[in-house]
């Protein structure tokens, strides 16, 4: 069976000693840093299936940290574990790509359980799926490459995120009529939860950005239902 390896940067020495032995016991290969700095640098050197990331840290703080990782690496999972409550830190969060977020105190047992979510989400393949379903979409003015993960448009190319395209051809797909809420949180973030819920809502501001070419094109909000791609 393939180990999973995760890694877990944390300065609290006493909580980055019981999180590492404990999903070490459960069968991960956890490799433990203690501050920003030496996360990125373990993670430039290694491979790692899922990151557990703390948000208050010496020398670069888990934002930061995130921010590199996700401009190295688009895919990897990460999660915050921080002792800021504040909905504002969670929505930057999740703004930056995290894929969860727990707020400490919480139980060990709650922390393994997210990751052992998250792992399945990521590993999930999504080839069998995807055969049958048109990999290219006109919309207007533009051309999408799902595949690729490119929005073209005569004055711009846009390099999407795995997750932006996923949004974007659920969009297409479609066109038209309602993308219902918590049929694209489920597909794409896996539960439809409230914070999955706002990191779409972050995901569909973004996607009305690269959009905002072409008139005819909108991404309209359908009030206690979901979104709606319309091309006029």
């Amino acid at each position: 069976m393939e180990q999973h390896s995760i890694l877990l940067v944390e300065d609290d020495t006493n909580l980055g000693g019981v999180l590492q032995e404990y999903l070490s016991i459960k069968g991960y290969a956890v490799e433990l840093c203690r501050d920003g700095e030496a996360g990125w640098t373990a993670f430039q050197k290694g491979k790692f299936d899922l990151c557990i990331v703390d948000v208050m840290m010496p020398k670069q703080d888990g934002f930061s940290l995130a921010r590199s990782i996700r401009a190295n690496d688009e895919h990897v999972p990460i999660v915050f574990v921080t002792a800021k409550s504040m909905q504002s830190d969670k929505i930057e969060g999740f703004q930056i790509g995290a894929d969860d977020y727990i707020t400490k105190p919480f139980s060990i047992e709650e922390l393994l359980l997210r990751v052992q979510a998250i792992m399945r989400r990521s590993k999930q393949p999504a080839e069998t799926a995807q055969q049958e379903l048109p990999d290219n979409f006109p919309i207007g003015t533009y051309t999408f490459s799902y595949q690729n993960q490119i929005l073209r448009h005569s004055e711009a190319t846009t390099q999407l995120t795995g997750k932006e395209a996923d949004l974007l051809r659920l969009l297409c797909l479609h066109a038209n009529h309602v993308m219902k809420r918590e049929t694209a949180l489920k597909a794409i973030w896996g539960d439809d939860s409230y914070f999955n819920g706002r990191s779409m809502d972050v995901f569909i501001t973004k996607l009305r950005k690269y959009l905002k070419l072409d008139p005819t094109v909108e991404i309209m909000n359908v009030h206690g239902l979901g979104y709606k791609l319309i091309v006029r």
